[in-house]
């Protein structure tokens, strides 16, 4: 009795397998590359956003100037506008500070900065990857004048909080 098989033999299905990790091992790096890129997107987008909060807090609330940290910028809903939750940024946002949570794989952190009777006249905001390499690689600041800086080359963790060195960063085009 001849019996004859049909299917695939073990050589060609290893070759296929072979084929398929090949192409997969050349678009993962691609789709790495492009997740970082969106994340940092967002977090120079949500700068900006803590820009425009800030401008808004401190003509809300004259007597204490801008915001003394991200908190008092956002706040839970139903929210109600106060100098300690502002209501001006969404909640995911205004939590995502260092040991909090993060948005889009990035920290944020907004320092009010150099008070004169009790009013911050000043500001820093910065955004760091939460994961270095993963979710990003540049870190981001802006200070009161708005114009966001970054650093191509930061690995820290932590987000700038100071006038200083976020003047130091280069300014995106």
């Amino acid at each position: 009795m001849n019996r004859r098989q049909q299917g695939f033999s073990l050589i060609e299905l290893l070759i296929v397998v072979a084929i398929i990790l090949i192409i997969a091992a050349m678009a993962i790096p691609s789709l790495l590359h492009a997740r970082i890129a969106a994340n940092e997107a967002s977090a120079a987008s949500s700068i900006r956003s803590v820009n425009t909060a800030e401008i808004s807090y401190q003509t809300a609330y004259p007597s204490v100037g801008y915001a003394a940290t991200l908190a008092n910028l956002g706040g839970p809903a139903p929210c109600n506008p106060s100098p300690t939750n502002a209501c001006l940024l969404d909640n995911t946002l205004a939590s995502a500070s260092p040991g909090n949570g993060s948005k889009s794989g990035y920290v944020f952190l907004a320092t009010g900065l150099n008070p004169v009777n009790n009013v911050n006249t000043q500001y820093t905001v910065g955004a760091s990857p939460l994961t270095y390499n993963m979710s990003g690689i540049r870190n981001f600041c802006a200070n009161e004048d708005g114009i966001i800086r970054y650093n191509p080359g930061g690995s820290g963790s932590t987000p700038v909080n100071n006038a200083a060195a976020c003047q130091s960063f280069t300014a995106m085009p």
